[in-house]
């Protein structure tokens, strides 16, 4: 049986390493693909999008070997004149350091940064969740995320 608390730690110590962590790129595993990873013992973490400012990707965990947990998501700027890309992913990365420091990558998390004001709501826990994370400037929705996850069990 997977341990789901050994599995969380493992996910928050990945995510911190490699996107908000400034990790080193590795060759995609599919063309056109910007690949991202992280390994530690028996444990693998791959993640795997495309494209830039809109962007969809997926992000898998394995234990010696067999895909254990995995997590899709799709995020875009949705008014460009109130962020880009870039402003976008500097709050994202500070929010998101934030919530790894606290040992969590679910649970709901509201930052304040002087681009936007970053807000993630989520239900679940590890084994299967679904939330949604945006960015506020000035009242209205700038940047919108979605995802979803959980065990992949054969």
């Amino acid at each position: 049986m997977l341990d789901t608390l050994m599995l969380n730690e493992f996910i928050v110590e990945a995510k911190a390493a490699t996107y908000v962590g400034g990790g080193v790129p590795r060759l995609p595993c599919r063309p056109g693909a910007h690949d991202i990873g992280y390994d530690r013992g028996d444990w693998r973490y791959l993640d795997s999008y495309f494209g830039g400012t809109d962007f969809s990707g997926q992000e898998v965990v394995w234990l010696a070997g067999e895909p254990v947990w995995a997590m899709n998501y799709f995020g875009c700027v949705v008014a460009p004149d109130l962020i880009n890309g870039s402003g976008a992913g500097t709050v994202i990365k500070a929010a998101l350091s934030a919530m790894y420091r606290e040992g969590r990558f679910l649970g709901g998390m509201e930052f304040e940064h002087s681009f936007g004001r970053y807000v993630d709501r989520s239900e679940g826990r590890c084994e299967r969740f679904s939330g949604s994370e945006c960015i506020m400037v000035d009242g209205r929705k700038a940047y919108v995320l979605d995802y979803r996850g959980g065990l992949i069990i054969p």
